[in-house]
């Protein structure tokens, strides 16, 4: 089903043509169709925001027609109209995410379930199905894309979830231990990481050219105002992460640009996973700073040491994330755009 049909006013020539996916200037430069999966969700909403203001073609998909409106809300009008259109396709409906990808240059992939006010949770359930919806997305970048590539939002949590604590910094290479995060009824954590891995196994069988970002608590654009909806399903062992000085953050205008940059340095080597924060919370006082703001008292900052002794408000806990691969590339995507200025 189809909400919005080419409303942009993108500023092309009029001698722009179009051609299953294509668009071209005047002057030959090639303006690309790209697909934005649940342009209502926080994260959805600034990618589409991202790519709009970098000159793609941009198509949003919706699960429900009634998502519009929520839509509406996260992103301006003079934005809505520059959309190629908007249309709506179920993750567990693989034809319909054929039809929404087809003549598209790439996926983003960003979420597969919202709970927009935050009270639903994160059930057992929609893990299962996030992985097949994961499944669904890759084949569908298979069978229907343009070109064959996905960028695939996944999470910190995909990585950071294991029975003993990590003795060495965890990075890329991790992953988080699917038993261990049904043992303790981490069930985001349990979705994202089943999600990843499913869309892996699936992207080597249909050869998609796949990478994924996995950013940690998502920000409003300043600390410490968190995105309360997005905040109760991820902060669940939050005072584990604390102490294990894996707790982080991620403003999510930055997580945005993150996700357009990878897409683009695809074209020179980008591959595999990134992991994507900006902060990680190394004392309690921070921690209590967050839950003033997410209004979870003690749930952060009740965490204890192996003594069983509550660390000091100002004791320095010890950082043990690297995100050193996505630093690294956006460090040179940065270059790359100050020699072009």
């Amino acid at each position: 089903m189809m909400l919005l049909r080419e409303t942009c006013k993108v500023a092309l020539t009029e001698e722009r043509k179009s051609c299953d996916g294509n668009a071209f200037l005047s002057y030959g430069t090639e303006i690309k169709l790209v697909c934005v999966t649940s342009g209502n969700s926080f994260l959805g909403s600034h990618v589409v925001k991202e790519l709009l203001a970098r000159g793609y073609l941009v198509r949003v998909t919706l699960q429900n027609p009634v998502d519009f409106e929520d839509m509406k809300r996260l992103i301006e009008e003079e934005e809505l109209n520059k959309l190629h259109d908007v249309v709506v396709a179920k993750m567990q409906d693989l034809d319909s995410l054929c039809n929404a990808f087809r003549g598209c240059h790439a996926v983003f992939h960003t979420s597969s379930f919202i709970d927009p006010h935050g009270i639903s949770g994160y059930s057992e359930q929609m893990a299962f199905l996030e992985a097949e919806a994961a499944r669904n997305v890759i084949e569908a970048c298979g069978r229907a894309a343009y070109v064959r590539r996905c960028i695939f939002t996944s999470s910190l949590l995909a990585s950071i979830w294991t029975r003993e604590t990590p003795d060495r910094i965890i990075n890329e290479k991790c992953w988080s231990d699917e038993e261990f995060c049904r043992e303790e009824r981490l069930w985001l954590a349990l979705g994202k990481t089943t999600a990843e891995r499913a869309a892996w196994r699936k992207s080597k069988e249909l050869k998609v050219n796949l990478v994924t970002l996995c950013p940690a608590l998502l920000m409003a654009n300043s600390f410490p105002h968190a995105h309360k909806e997005t905040s109760i399903s991820y902060l669940k062992g939050g005072s584990i992460m604390l102490q294990r000085g894996i707790l982080a953050t991620a403003e999510v205008k930055k997580v945005a640009e993150a996700h357009v940059r990878v897409y683009e340095a695809m074209d020179y080597g980008a591959c595999g996973r990134y992991l994507c924060f900006d902060k990680v919370i190394q004392s309690v006082n921070e921690a209590i700073q967050l839950e003033n703001e997410l209004k979870i008292k003690r749930k952060l900052s009740g965490a204890r040491n192996g003594n069983g002794v509550s660390p000091h408000e100002t004791e320095e806990i010890p950082e043990n994330l690297s995100s050193s691969k996505l630093a690294k590339l956006l460090l040179k995507a940065s270059e790359n755009k100050s020699c072009k200025d």
